[in-house]
């Protein structure tokens, strides 16, 4: 189970999402392999397991498109957002409608794996850095559309959000910086545009760039591609004054080095577009 349980994500950005998938695959003429094969009144208890360890994200997912297909399905979850699985584990359980339950099927199975990967990817770079204070964060590259989800997924998997959108924290970035004239500048010019509760953080790639956005109260400080020894200089003259995260060049095989230099947070596009999907199926039975 992850550090701090996730909150539901709201039921209606589910259900859109998972209406648009299921209006995707059935199409015009719905599932015609399973109305053709299927008596109409065939009733099935099907299964959902993990073919693999990992950690679970998406059972609302799975749950609403059985449910849109056919509101008398019965489905039982058996494990919540956020649970560590081992192979064979049960997920959830369905009993009702054979037709529905086939219908349902790849949708369900589509969002659970999806997310249970990056649960899982996620569970795994925090887990290496358990031991420290460092928290592992995701960023704004995710499948357009997905964002909401898949940062839900990370928290499932014990990491932290990083901003949503473009809207709701600024991060001066180096091209900004270039265009403005300089960290000062770009940090002092944000600071007279922003609101009170608008957080500024700064993209820099140098000690030098790194005091400059200190000078001036960046509220947390993006050291970009540092290795650790300059990370832990970093650490060292911030002195707690900025929160500082650390990004670049992060992999299973040096996370902990990363972390263990007293950085805040470290933050990867990895865990939203690298993460394999959690091997997950359906079995069913015929009744």
């Amino acid at each position: 189970m992850c550090k701090a349980f996730p909150p539901s994500l709201p039921q209606l950005l589910i259900e859109d999402a998972v209406r648009a998938a299921l209006l995707e695959d059935l199409g015009r003429a719905g599932d015609i392999t399973t109305n053709a094969t299927l008596p109409e009144d065939a009733i099935a208890n099907a299964g959902l397991s993990s073919r693999e360890a990992g950690t679970i994200c998406g059972i609302d997912f799975a749950r609403t498109a059985f449910a849109l297909m056919d509101p008398k399905l019965k489905i039982t979850a058996l494990v919540r957002d956020g649970a560590r699985v081992e192979p064979g584990e049960d997920i959830a359980r369905i009993e009702g409608n054979a037709r529905a339950i086939l219908s349902a099927e790849r949708v369900a199975l589509n969002f659970l794996m999806h997310l249970s990967g990056i649960a899982s990817y996620t569970a795994k770079f925090a887990d290496l850095i358990a031991h420290t204070n460092a928290r592992v964060c995701d960023t704004r590259k995710t499948i357009p559309g997905m964002r909401a989800f898949a940062k839900y997924a990370v928290k499932c998997g014990g990491g932290s959000n990083h901003r949503f959108g473009l809207d709701d924290a600024i991060l001066i970035k180096d091209n900004h910086i270039a265009v403005a004239g300089g960290v000062a500048k770009a940090i002092l010019a944000a600071r007279a545009y922003a609101g009170h509760l608008v957080k500024i953080e700064v993209e820099v790639d140098s000690l030098k760039q790194f005091e400059e956005a200190l000078s001036v109260g960046a509220d947390v400080i993006l050291l970009d591609n540092m290795t650790p020894e300059l990370l832990e200089k970093a650490v060292k003259i911030n002195a707690g004054r900025a929160k500082l995260e650390a990004s670049g060049n992060i992999a299973f095989d040096t996370i902990k080095a990363i972390a263990e230099t007293g950085v805040d947070y470290i933050s990867s596009s990895k865990i939203t577009m690298a993460a394999p999907t959690l091997d997950i199926g359906l079995d069913i039975e015929i009744k």
